[in-house]
């Protein structure tokens, strides 16, 4: 693994796994608060039961944040991960209006913690594409 990568992988990896780490035991009110955004991007998360869609995004983010963080897990196979992943993410930002200004792509106020994950899907691409 080259120097680039394992800092690409290791940031990333550490960032996404304490946001999974972090939702283990969500309350169930916490869920529905966000499983009502998630499925703004993903209509079909509406359809499940808040506590276990709360255990699916914690669990989601452990292992996206796990296969990173570990070396023996290729590039490619993390970089898809990460990739599905942050693209579930900016499905919620680009389909819901509040999150951009009127031209569709520009974050709102309220758009910023979604734009951020941009980034991710940069990185995803960065690992898929990498020689």
């Amino acid at each position: 693994m080259s120097l680039s990568n394992a800092i690409l992988r290791g940031v990333t990896g550490a960032f996404v796994l304490n946001s999974g780490l972090s939702k283990r035991g969500m309350p169930t009110e916490a869920a529905q608060g966000m499983q009502g955004f998630a499925a703004s991007g993903i209509p079909a998360m509406a359809k499940m039961d808040p506590d276990t869609f709360g255990k699916f995004i914690a669990y989601s983010e452990i292992g996206v944040g796990a296969s990173l963080l570990t070396p023996f897990v290729p590039k490619k196979i993390a970089g898809a991960a990460l990739g599905a992943f942050s693209a579930g993410l900016l499905s919620m930002y680009f389909r819901n209006p509040a999150m951009t200004e009127s031209d569709g792509i520009r974050p709102s106020q309220e758009g910023m913690s979604l734009a951020k994950d941009s980034f991710m899907l940069a990185i995803a691409g960065a690992l898929l594409t990498d020689k």
